[in-house]
């Protein structure tokens, strides 16, 4: 079965039930996480790249396309994720930073024409060899979806990626967002009832 299928995904911490949550997310569907800070959204995220933290403890399987990635590394689960920060590397270029997002293989040429095409499509052509710490925060945002979406992840995780956008430029980067990733299943944590409008929301409670 295509897309992102948490099957009974039950986390833990010290014993007592934290998470409790199954749904089949389609490519091209939002699912929005929504509840009170200690709920366990963070968490949540952190089990479906596979980094949760000691003490805590999965059960359940995480199926991705029909494989089941539950006990994959990260790097091997494809799944990517973009953060409330945008997490450029300030050492980096724009160009060097969308490079460090692609998988290895292809010749120097062909990376560069994807790095290229990509920043086109983004609406930042020619922009590759700025420092990072001169773009806006909305270009930075495009920066930062550009180098998850050059990974070719298989389904993408967005860690409340607008809370830090005025509200004008959340709406356009939130659009842009959703546009650049509508045949991934994509799984959204956020605050604002307007990133979860129209959309399936599923509700996280107060831990226990």
């Amino acid at each position: 079965m295509s897309g992102l299928t948490l099957d009974r995904l039950a986390i833990d911490l010290a014993g007592k039930p934290l998470v409790r949550l199954s749904a089949h997310v389609a490519p091209g569907e939002v699912l929005t996480v929504m509840g009170p800070s200690g709920s366990g959204k963070s968490t949540l995220l952190a089990a479906l790249i596979g980094a949760l933290p000691p003490g805590f403890h999965l059960s359940g399987c995480l199926l991705l396309n029909g494989r089941d990635v539950t006990a994959l590394p990260t790097q091997d689960r494809r799944i990517g994720l973009m953060f409330q920060d945008d997490v450029l590397f300030p050492h980096l270029s724009v160009a060097q930073n969308l490079g460090f997002g692609l998988r290895p293989g292809g010749t120097r040429a062909n990376r560069l024409a994807r790095i290229g095409a990509m920043l086109d499509r983004i609406g930042l052509a020619g922009f590759g060899p700025r420092d990072p710490a001169t773009l806006s925060g909305g270009q930075r945002a495009r920066v930062a979806l550009a180098r998850t979406l050059l990974a070719e992840p298989e389904a993408l995780l967005l860690d409340e990626p607008f809370s830090r956008l005025d509200q004008g430029l959340r709406a356009e980067i939130r659009e842009m967002v959703f546009d650049m990733a509508r045949t991934l299943p994509v799984i959204l944590v956020t605050h604002d009832p307007e990133d979860a409008r129209g959309r399936v929301v599923t509700p996280l409670g107060d831990r226990p």
